[in-house]
């Protein structure tokens, strides 16, 4: 972990082992202290002093500071900081290598003029030099926010700590491109599709976790506004994954996909390979996504494609080695679980997100009005992240920097859901709520916590086995509409003891309060048990008692070991200590 230290006004750069030669002014480039040393080329000079002012950034490793008596922590600076306004360059005439790649790519000057595009000479973190680049200014509005610079070779650079805005932004009408790059907004240009975007970095890896964080340029007035997008993004694995993202961000509803010829994989390749009135036609065939209705193999023929090639897709493993040969969680599914009072459900479920957000990157929307205040449930969700607890009568307890670092990870991960008025509790507001969550946090799981909380608006000719029916249609809708996999925590009806054994017995889904259904509409069905005639057992059962989906798992029973300082759960037969991810970082 990068030292935090107060830097005092009389201190000089020798103090921090900057390299100044005397009588210089303005702007110089020198090495960098920090990262300089332990780099192939340690003579690029790629830290920027500003005499003037006293301030310094490093162009590579980030290192920032002052010479004034303030603090200056730069990780947590950059983290908090109001976007960079970044000042547009001197535009100079575009390097020779990329006038003829604009050429060989179908892309004229005129285009390159409409939008803005001009050379330049910029510090390229990749090749550690100065050299000529392309400069894609991001507009909004009047401003420039961002500016994206490709040298040669595919290598790029952004303005660091800028706002994140579609490239193109203010080209947004009524029915708007979206692709995955500058040159392929600019060959929509080329054929006349004025109103295109693109997104400003790509795709990901298909096996980047936490992805769904990455999608702060759609919390936007005028994206709300769009009526229909046309999603024009690359058609291999990274591509198919962003399409996936932006289906459900922007609700599948309103959006459809374009289908490229087999011999191309974007906008550019079709321009470049087939001309101009191909890519006219691949637009203007873009296929409406099946939200709704009926529809035959030929509009989801690119789904069979994969399935093909790749197998049917496994959901996320639980974390726990015993659990996962029974279960794993997909997006999209809808899981039931229950439990005898006092059994641990809630607490386990609890867990299970925990993991899920450290091994997969998932974010949660979570309704659990049993567990106020909302503090005590993100306490509670700290100790499980930190591997501490709280309470400051153990010798293990977390200190102030894992107890910040924690909060800020369960303030990513976790949003709770709780209107103020107990008379909103009730499924329509839950879900219409987490659709607003999907846009903007990208949540890829839902929790009820437990159903009966729910504000229940029953009408009077509905029988509870109907209602019950219909809401677990709608809830199973918006899970497979937004892919959200949602938990429903619903409570047994009253179970009796055991007169011999004093145990209960372990409850199936049909012992659920209201209807049978409560296991007919279940894709995954969980019963947690443990034995509450040992009040001192630390062990419990997990029953997976109903698995629609022969990859999601199969009908068994996972044994974990329940650590009651910190809320934790291990598989039976792990000794593993617990250990807090952030002591490694508190003694570099």
């Amino acid at each position: 972990m990068q030292e935090v230290a107060r830097i005092h006004a009389m201190k000089n750069y020798t103090d921090f082992g900057i390299d100044v030669p005397a009588n210089v002014v303005g702007q110089y480039r020198t090495t960098c202290p920090q990262c300089s040393h332990t780099r192939r080329k340690s003579t690029v000079r790629c830290l920027s002093v500003n005499l003037d002012e006293g301030v310094w950034n490093c162009k590579h490793c980030g290192w920032s500071g002052t010479l004034h008596d303030e603090f200056v922590p730069p990780v947590t600076q950059r983290k908090t900081a109001a976007p960079v306004a970044p000042a547009l360059p001197e535009p100079e005439e575009l390097p020779g290598w990329a006038v003829e790649m604009f050429k060989s790519r179908g892309i004229s000057e005129k285009t390159l003029i409409d939008n803005g595009i001009f050379g330049s000479v910029q510090f390229m973190p990749d090749v550690e030099a100065e050299v000529p680049v392309i400069a894609f200014p991001y507009r909004h509005g009047n401003n420039v926010v961002n500016i994206k610079f490709r040298g040669e070779g595919k290598s790029f650079r952004g303005i660091r700590g800028a706002r994140r805005v579609l490239y193109g932004y203010n080209n947004i009408k009524p029915t708007t491109i979206i692709v995955e790059g500058e040159m392929d907004k600019l060959a929509l240009w080329e054929v006349g599709h004025y109103a295109c975007v693109s997104v400003p970095d790509g795709a990901p890896p298909p096996d980047t976790k936490n992805y769904s964080s990455k999608f702060s340029f759609l919390d936007d007035e005028k994206v709300d506004g769009v009526e229909e997008w046309i999603i024009a993004v690359d058609s291999d694995a990274p591509g198919k994954r962003l399409e996936e993202e932006l289906s459900r961000r922007l609700g599948k509803e309103r959006c459809k996909r374009v289908v490229w010829p087999e011999d191309c994989k974007d906008a550019n390749d079709v321009l470049i390979k087939h001309g101009k009135d191909a890519l006219i036609k691949c637009i203007e065939a873009a296929i409406p996504f099946p939200v709704k209705g009926t529809f035959d193999s030929g509009d989801i023929q690119d789904d069979i494609k994969t399935l093909y090639r790749e197998g049917l897709t496994r959901g996320a493993a639980s974390g726990w080695r015993t659990l996962d040969a029974f279960v794993r969680f997909r997006p999209g599914l809808l899981s039931i679980v229950t439990g005898i009072p006092n059994s641990g459900k809630s607490n386990w479920l609890d867990d299970l997100m925990v993991n899920l957000a450290e091994n997969e990157g998932w974010r949660f929307a979570i309704f659990s009005p049993e567990n106020q205040p909302i503090s005590d449930h993100a306490s509670r969700m700290i100790e499980k992240r930190v591997r501490k607890p709280f309470n400051d009568s153990f010798d293990i307890r977390m200190n102030d920097y894992e107890l910040e670092k924690g909060n800020r990870w369960v303030s990513h991960f976790f949003t709770w859901i709780l209107p103020d008025d107990d008379s909103e509790w009730t499924l329509d507001t839950i879900l219409e709520t987490a659709r607003v969550l999907v846009k903007r946090k990208g949540i890829n799981g839902l929790v009820i916590d437990p159903w009966n909380e729910l504000e229940h608006m029953r009408p009077s000719h509905m029988s509870e086995t109907e209602y019950i029916s219909q809401s677990l249609k709608k809830i199973r809708h918006f899970a497979r509409q937004n892919d959200v996999h949602v938990f429903v925590v619903a409570h047994p009806a009253k179970l009796y003891k055991n007169n011999e054994t004093g145990e209960y017995p372990v409850p199936d889904l049909y012992s659920i309060s209201g209807s049978a259904h409560w296991r007919n509409k279940a894709d995954i069905g969980i019963v947690v048990w443990r034995d509450l005639s040992n009040p001192e057992s630390r062990n419990i059962e997990v029953h997976v008692q109903k698995m629609r989906f022969r990859q999601d798992g199969r009908l068994g029973v996972g044994k974990l070991v329940y650590h009651s300082l910190t809320g934790k759960y291990k598989a039976l037969g792990d000794n593993e200590p617990f250990v807090s991810p952030y002591e490694q970082e508190q003694l570099v």
